[in-house]
């Protein structure tokens, strides 16, 4: 990918199946209610509509499904459809898996296949919804153990999330398994890993900043929430000590990147740490070519 055309790097966003193929009623208000929490209209571009969206906009994108489909009973698009038509734009596409760490021995072998013929850059968790703690060592250790040989970024959902909010019982999602404490550990089992936590890790802001300063190889994203409800500590940790460590993300289409920069350009971040956060921590992070200016 050449970087001199391009203005930033979104590393959140999903490719999700159509609301009208999901099988049943209540697939259908699982997502009706992603709708309410977010505010936006429930529909799920292709790759390829996103793509033209992004390009617009000069803006390169990380997209991947989230394999979850064992906890909430949702069609999800497959890791190889990311991945195929992600490899149809590389000018402005970057391929993420997912993989259910249930999944087993199974899941391994998927994740070294889909790292060595459909070229994945990296693999996203959330593990609220795919309802297991990160620091599992049987459970999600082995996947890791793939993901950490090819030194490619894990992705974890962190914080509270709209998946499920205002249903009976939240859905049956369970957040606790999203506090970011327990990425401390993975971060220091697997130091050639690296790790980002995605969202504003609310309530657990204070966690998260303490395990990205803490262990160099986490990040922080920015995604799933506007700018404007950023917890202070999350703006001024940016803006200092972890200026560095931190990355535009979105959660694109649930937040699309014209509401969510309009809103950054409000918050106070320093002209000299913009570009970082926007483009240059991402491009080195994922190991972009064509330079990061």
């Amino acid at each position: 990918m050449d970087l001199s055309n391009i203005v930033a790097i979104d590393v959140h966003t999903h490719a999700e199946v159509s609301t009208r193929m999901l099988p049943d009623e209540a697939a259908r208000e699982l997502e009706e209610a992603k709708g309410r929490y977010f505010k936006y209209t429930v529909q799920h571009p292709t790759i390829a509509q996103m793509a033209a969206y992004y390009r617009e906009r000069r803006i390169a994108f990380v997209v991947f499904t989230v394999d979850d489909e064992r906890g909430m009973g949702i069609k999800r698009i497959s890791n190889e459809e990311v991945a195929e038509s992600a490899a149809e734009l590389p000018d402005i596409a970057i391929p993420f898996a997912s993989i259910d760490p249930a999944r087993g021995q199974m899941g391994v072998r998927e994740a070294r296949r889909l790292i060595k013929d459909f070229g994945v850059r990296g693999f996203k968790f959330h593990p609220s919804s795919q309802g297991f703690y990160p620091n599992d060592r049987d459970v999600a250790y082995p996947l890791y153990e793939v993901i950490a040989e090819a030194g490619l970024p894990a992705i974890f959902h962190t914080g509270q999330t709209g998946i499920g909010a205002g249903m009976p019982g939240g859905g049956g999602i369970r957040i606790k398994y999203s506090n970011p404490i327990y990425l401390d550990d993975v971060a220091v089992d697997f130091p050639d890993m690296p790790i980002i936590m995605a969202h504003p890790s609310v309530p657990w802001q204070d966690e998260a900043l303490s395990v990205a300063l803490h262990k160099p190889q986490v990040y922080i994203d920015l995604s799933g929430w506007s700018p404007k409800y950023f917890p202070p500590q999350l703006v001024q940790y940016a803006n200092t000590l972890l200026k560095d460590k931190m990355l535009f993300g979105t959660d694109f289409p649930l937040i699309t990147p014209d509401r969510w920069i309009a809103d950054f350009d409000k918050i106070g971040i320093k002209p000299e740490v913009r570009p970082l956060i926007m483009k240059e921590n991402a491009a080195k992070l994922l190991k972009l070519g064509g330079g990061s200016k």
